[in-house]
């Protein structure tokens, strides 16, 4: 509320923010005719029903060069002397000015949509003095992991050739780039150039336009060691990728401080265009791990990215089973988290080790148990040479992970296999059986009574008793959990 009346108080060109223009809410409201209504408790305009803003919508012509203005309201707002007399340090004091977070976010993409000579104008006026502008701060603040921010307390570095690069406006760049005092290298206080920034934001034209001049360097990397390649395919931008590899003095192996290569950065966030072309080049290594051991194949399938995964197995010199720093496979990390189009086309790969364990010994087999993914289960079981017993570092086997965790699908289809040994315990000797009642899955434990060979008198080594005293009549879980009940849960939990 208190944004919008000073957006409204603001006089396009002048040099002086009038407080006197600012209109109450109430002749705010009165101008709109209802058509408006204030969210007092929180402080919110909103149009009084979405039908509305259908209508606006579909009445363009209704407004005449809105973003225009729009722009020349931000700029001329951010030049105002009240707002270039607040220090960079100051946003905490900046109440006063409430229009300047937005004023400081938005001017450039209203310009994009709608330039002026006299936007222009007001834009240079503001990007020439931005080092010491409180608006650079706020801008940062609000698009930065506030890990790259941490102590900053001023714009420093930060130029008007960053600022322009940010939201993408040829005009400015092309201006500033030829200005004597601006560097295209220069780093702000993040460490990030001109370029990055264009990179990241996905402005082809200002990356064409840096790229064409001899002097910028296109690997400088920020103070998290990524380079503008590794920005551009962290966020997908395909065409910003391909201007950047035809410049041929780019790395596209440059890790970044996770030891994170650009292929990697883009197999993360599943962006299927970015691989393909990262990957028609020759030099690219499909292999190379990040500080967590996990190559750009692990990051898909733990991501569930079934594209990704498809375009890195195509390429012959993919290692499907390369573990990570936990031993966990891509087939481990897709099993985990239940992704079974990954699973699906892992163990289409002959060369795939479905058995191979992680650091705590589990299976593929035994993670998916653990979770209680079902489809994952049959997939795995499909494939001949599955092994379903086979124990983590706990000596317990899938089917006693998945009876500690009380999933009745899970055990179903693992009793359906024949080979499944029902009774083998844990290092703790407590059998499937004996999970599932100090549990007290009741669904668990009938179905595990219905496998003929289910011995429900074997004792565990807590207390030498069986899991169901009163014998395999029915369903007798009651009687089994008083008997335990001295005996701690968490005992029988499943380790992660």
């Amino acid at each position: 509320m208190d944004e919008l009346c000073h957006a409204l108080a603001v006089e396009i060109g002048e040099t002086d923010f009038d407080p006197e223009n600012v209109p109450s809410i109430g002749t705010l409201l009165d101008c709109c005719q209802g058509l408006i209504t204030v969210d007092a408790e929180a402080s919110v305009v909103r149009l009084i029903h979405y039908t509305v803003q259908e209508y606006l919508c579909g009445h363009q012509g209704l407004f005449r060069k809105p973003h225009l203005m729009l722009s020349e309201t931000c700029l001329t707002y951010l030049n105002s002397r009240q707002v270039k007399n607040l220090k960079p340090h100051s946003l905490s004091v900046s109440q006063n000015m409430p229009f300047l977070k937005y004023s400081s976010r938005y001017w450039g993409i209203h310009m994009n949509r709608d330039l002026s000579d006299h936007a222009k104008t007001l834009a240079l006026e503001l990007l020439n003095r931005c080092e010491d502008h409180i608006s650079a701060v706020s801008l940062l603040e609000q698009v930065l992991n506030p890990r790259y921010i941490e102590g900053i307390a001023t714009s420093a570095h930060f130029s008007g050739l960053h600022w322009a690069s940010f939201f993408g406006t040829v005009e400015l760049v092309t201006v500033l780039i030829n200005a004597r005092g601006y560097n295209a290298n220069q780093q702000d206080c993040t460490g990030l150039t001109p370029l990055a920034w264009a990179a990241i934001n996905g402005h082809e034209g200002v990356v064409k336009l840096l790229l064409e001049r001899g002097n910028v360097d296109p690997n400088r990397p920020d103070v998290n060691g990524r380079a503008p390649l590794g920005w551009a395919a962290l966020k997908g931008h395909e065409g910003v990728i391909k201007l950047l590899l035809e410049r041929g003095n780019v790395d596209p192996n440059r890790p970044d401080v996770d030891d994170r290569t650009p292929l990697g950065c883009a197999a993360l966030n599943g962006h299927e265009g970015v691989v393909k072309l990262l990957l028609e080049r020759g030099n690219v290594d499909p292999n190379r791990p990040d500080v967590n051991g996990r190559a750009p194949l692990g990051w898909a399938a733990l991501k569930g990215h079934k594209g990704v995964v498809k375009l890195l197995l195509e390429r012959g010199n993919v290692d499907p089973n390369r573990p990570d720093v936990d031993d966990r496979t891509p087939l481990g990390c897709a099993a985990v988290e239940g992704h079974e189009g990954v699973i699906k086309l892992l163990l289409e790969r002959e060369n795939v080790d479905p058995n191979r364990p992680e650091k705590n010994d589990r299976t593929p087999l035994g993670c998916a148990a653990v979770e209680g993914h079902e489809g994952v289960i049959k997939l795995l079981l499909e494939r001949g040479n599955v092994d379903p017993n086979r124990p983590d570092v706990d000596g317990r086997t899938p089917l006693g992970c998945a009876a500690i965790e009380g999933h009745e699908g899970v055990v179903k289809l693992l009793l359906e296999q024949e080979n499944v040994d029902p009774n083998r315990p844990g290092v703790d000797g407590r059998t499937p059986l004996g999970c599932a009642v100090i549990n007290g899955h009741e669904g668990v434990v009938g179905l595990l009574l219905e496998r003929e060979n289910v011995n429900p008198n074997l004792p565990d080594r807590h207390n030498g008793r069986p899991p169901s005293g009163a014998g395999t009549e029915g369903h007798p879980v009651a009687q089994p959990l008083l008997a335990l009940s001295s005996v701690a849960t968490s005992d029988a939990g499943v380790r992660r």
